[in-house]
């Protein structure tokens, strides 16, 4: 699978809950697309990834 960009091991049938983990992220502050789709957070734990996803993650960031 890509991720942002870079080819990363994932295992199929990942959720993208357990793919936020595995970066150390917080669903709260990432947004997430598979294949130009915005995934939205309330189906993170049901949204599986599926051999040749391409996934970006984007995490919020806050500034003042």
């Amino acid at each position: 699978m890509t991720i942002n960009g870079n080819e990363e091991d994932v295992e199929t049938g990942t959720s993208v809950s357990a793919l936020i983990a595995r970066f150390n992220l917080q669903p709260k502050h990432v947004a997430v697309e598979i294949n130009l789709e915005l995934v939205p957070r309330s189906t993170f734990d049901a949204t599986v990834i599926n051999e040749g996803d391409r996934i970006e993650i984007v995490t919020l960031v806050g500034g003042g």
